[in-house]
């Protein structure tokens, strides 16, 4: 199973280090130890802990964005049938869904815990600034 150092699991999570030792020590983050004595979180935790925590991006007329096509995060669902699969990843406050075929699933050996990146190419990007701009 997939586990994550605290620094790892910080940076998964858009934290510092001490955010996430606090969440561990308040019993909100559940953590063991790797063969060398450092700290872990599961992969399974961690990805339960960034879907529970993660909120609705901010209106996007309230300043200006631009998202980028590619999105670190973690596996936080699998559903497969014998053709097709659905992924999810959480990647910071965004949840990312991905339509592939089972075989590609079992290619890349996703399982949920795992860190992932999603790439979307699209031939059209929205870009919004709020009214007033400039």
């Amino acid at each position: 199973m997939t586990q994550y150092r605290i620094s790892e699991a910080a940076g998964l999570l858009g934290v510092s280090d001490d955010t996430v030792r606090r969440w561990v020590e308040a019993g909100s983050l559940a953590t063991g130890t790797d063969d060398g004595g450092r700290a872990v979180v599961e992969g399974v935790d961690l990805a339960a802990f960034a879907v529970a925590r993660a909120h609705a991006p901010d209106d996007p007329a309230a300043g200006s964005s631009s998202a980028r096509n590619r999105f670190a995060g973690l596996v936080t669902a699998i559903t497969t049938d014998r053709v097709m699969a659905q992924v999810e990843l959480q990647c910071g406050p965004f949840r990312v869904v991905s339509l592939m075929s089972s075989e590609a699933v079992r290619e890349l050996g996703l399982e949920v815990g795992d860190r992932a990146l999603a790439v979307v190419k699209a031939t059209t990007v929205v870009v919004e600034t709020p009214r007033g701009h400039r």
